[in-house]
């Protein structure tokens, strides 16, 4: 695997700024990319859960729902 890598990093630095310009942003953007979006998924479902007006807030979506349905619209 080591040796591996180290031809990769020997390619990956002989070419040209543009060629590496472009690598980053066909494979590095992309990934960090997806790793933000499951990131930010994952602290939202944290704070979600762990949030001390998630109990209050979901009552008053419940109260409100109700009294939205018997309001005429």
């Amino acid at each position: 695997m080591s040796r591996w890598w180290n031809g990769v990093e020997l390619w990956l630095t002989q070419l040209g700024l543009a060629l590496q310009v472009t690598l980053l942003m066909l494979v590095v953007l992309p990934v960090c990319w997806w790793a933000a979006r499951a990131l930010d998924r994952v602290v939202g479902a944290v704070f979600e859960r762990f949030s001390p007006h998630h109990a209050v807030d979901t009552a008053m979506d419940a109260a409100g729902d109700a009294e939205d349905a018997q309001e005429p619209r």
